[in-house]
């Protein structure tokens, strides 16, 4: 299924629990022996790369109750624990867990954090 999204501006996405947004790698187009793969061979790869733009607060944490009555209400702050990934890490993921949307006709993919399988991060990447 593919979302096509009528945004102005990529600030404006939030990113919900452990996910992430990547923009997907262009995929090699060449193979080690020389013959050239149509782009629908490329996208039906199991396993895909591309950069992480948004990343979700992670999984939320169940709630520290202290002992309180039943009809006292208090407002908690919802506390997650972070993810791995990070904005600007290249993720190595399962292409099959993906969800496509388009945004400013590029196509994005929205990936669970239990679907990438590696990170690739360099630290002077965006220096």
């Amino acid at each position: 299924m593919q979302l096509s999204l009528e945004q102005k501006d990529m600030n404006k996405f939030l990113m919900i629990g452990d996910k992430v947004l990547i923009k997907p790698k262009n995929p090699e187009s060449q193979t080690k022996t020389g013959l050239y793969l149509p782009p629908s061979v490329q996208e039906k790869e199991k396993i895909q790369a591309g950069y992480i733009l948004k990343v979700g607060p992670g999984y939320p944490l169940p709630a520290q109750n202290e002992e309180r009555e039943v009809w006292e209400k208090k407002e908690e702050e919802v506390r997650y624990l972070p993810l791995q990934a990070q904005e600007g890490d290249l993720a190595i993921y399962l292409q099959n867990a993906a969800y496509e949307i388009s945004f400013n006709d590029e196509k994005y993919l929205i990936v669970p954090h239990s679907a990438i399988l590696m990170l690739v991060r360099d630290e002077g990447l965006f220096e």
